[in-house]
């Protein structure tokens, strides 16, 4: 039985490879990796079926190394150590390592000491951010890369390559009609996206196969997934979630999360989005749920599932029926953008340090004036570069507590903070 149509058509080098031109092109660090014949260990970070593990053998092969694949999720310490052993026979291994933060703490501290003594090169794949999943050590000694979801006009590509390379595929004759199908069911997983059209065409009944919508939707009646923790499910439903969360309907919220929990989400990546909503949706209207969703992490972390379910259920009841707030989100994008707009304005010379005494007869610090000095522990003087004196970036919500807060700055600033 051949392999599937995905596997059949994985690049065996960059001149078949699709896709993270912002890594592959001149001049860009895996060219430049793999010009000079000498890798680091590297962390991959991205979403499913975007060219991780091809990239890892790509680069295995072109510096002649060889190339070792574990999977963190059915991999233990035992595996390491023989990986590990097999490396010391070689003067030049890769270890690839799938799903890096599957592993747990004791089982990544069992690569640090042949990663470091060049035993082997690890490459880890995660489609989690490593700065939560991958040990500080680990990744202190790693380059961390990411890896962006091909483009729809890459994924058609894709589709090309295929029916025009694959020697099976190839005794057909097939004709694209349309590919949002294709596309929307494949969520930008090339692996998926693949196998839909392998499987499209393995149920066509003649020899002329048009792919058009209709068939794929046919097709995925039968053979979709219940819940697909990588797939295009895993996206639509976090995006309810959320969006049943910022709408304050506690009810779905808690509906959306039963249906992750059932399809056995990973608690940590639930309670990391909880963690960026209560700062992004909530903010200051309720300064408390950045500190329950932190805990809700940190609890989940530690007990896992069934019991997390419980903790999990109480932050979304509390962030769904929380106030909001999406002004510190908007301000930092909006200062962000004034940023990039502004570039490098120079920092008024009362607000300078002065730890020396040529920075003193230049000026710097001079007039600054001290807000415990002054009533109500504040001074008018200008704190923003003075192009941009009197810029406002924060809009407050309506929300009591942040009208408090604007009260206050409209008392001390007059009419800065004042609409």
């Amino acid at each position: 039985m051949p392999a599937p149509l995905a596997e059949r058509m994985r690049p065996k080098s960059l001149e078949t490879y699709i896709g993270q031109k912002h890594l592959l092109g001149p001049d860009e660090v895996l060219t430049k990796i793999l010009e000079s014949g000498n890798c680091p260990s590297i962390i991959f970070w991205g979403p499913p079926g975007v060219g991780k593990t091809t990239l890892a053998r790509i680069i295995s092969k072109n510096i002649e190394a060889l190339f070792i694949q574990l999977s963190a999720i059915n991999s233990g310490v035992k595996d390491l150590r023989t990986a590990i052993d097999t490396a010391k026979k070689t003067s030049n291994t890769i270890l690839f390592i799938d799903e890096i933060h599957r592993f747990s703490k004791s089982q990544q501290d069992a690569l640090l000491g042949a990663a470091e003594n060049g035993t082997v090169t690890l490459i880890g794949a995660t489609t989690e951010n490593p700065s939560f999943e991958v040990i500080p050590a680990l990744l202190s000694r790693s380059q961390v890369l990411i890896l962006e979801p091909l483009s729809k006009e890459e994924l058609i590509q894709v589709l090309y390559q295929a029916i025009e390379q694959d020697l099976i595929l190839k005794e057909k004759e097939i004709a694209f009609e349309e590919y949002d199908a294709l596309l929307r069911f494949s969520g930008g997983d090339v692996r998926k996206l693949l196998n839909l059209l392998e499987l499209t065409v393995q149920t066509s009944k003649t020899d002329k196969v048009v792919v058009n919508n209709k068939n794929v939707e046919q097709i995925l009646k039968y053979n979709a997934s219940r819940y697909d923790k990588s797939g295009e499910q895993h996206y639509d439903i976090i995006s309810a979630f959320i969006k049943s969360m910022r709408g304050s309907d506690a009810n779905a919220a808690v509906y959306w999360l039963a249906r992750m929990i059932d399809g056995g989400e990973d608690p940590k990546f639930i309670a990391r989005r909880m963690l960026i909503f209560a700062s992004e949706d909530i903010g200051n209207a309720n300064p408390n749920a950045l500190l329950i969703a932190n805990t809700c992490f940190d609890a989940v972390s530690k007990i896992g599932y069934p019991e997390c379910r419980i903790i999990l259920s109480q932050t979304v009841i509390y962030l769904a029926s929380a106030e909001k707030s999406n002004s510190s989100y908007a301000a930092i994008d909006k200062a962000l953008a004034l940023v990039r707009k502004t570039k490098d304005l120079s920092v008024p010379l009362h607000l300078r340090n002065a730890p020396t005494k040529l920075m003193k007869e230049l000026n710097y610090g001079k007039d600054y004036q001290y807000s415990h000095d002054y009533q109500n522990h504040h001074s008018d003087q200008e704190f923003m570069p003075k192009e941009l004196s009197g810029k406002k970036l924060i809009d407050f919500g309506n929300n009591q507590r942040e009208q408090k807060i604007k009260e206050r700055l409209a008392i001390l600033w007059k009419d800065k903070y004042r609409n």
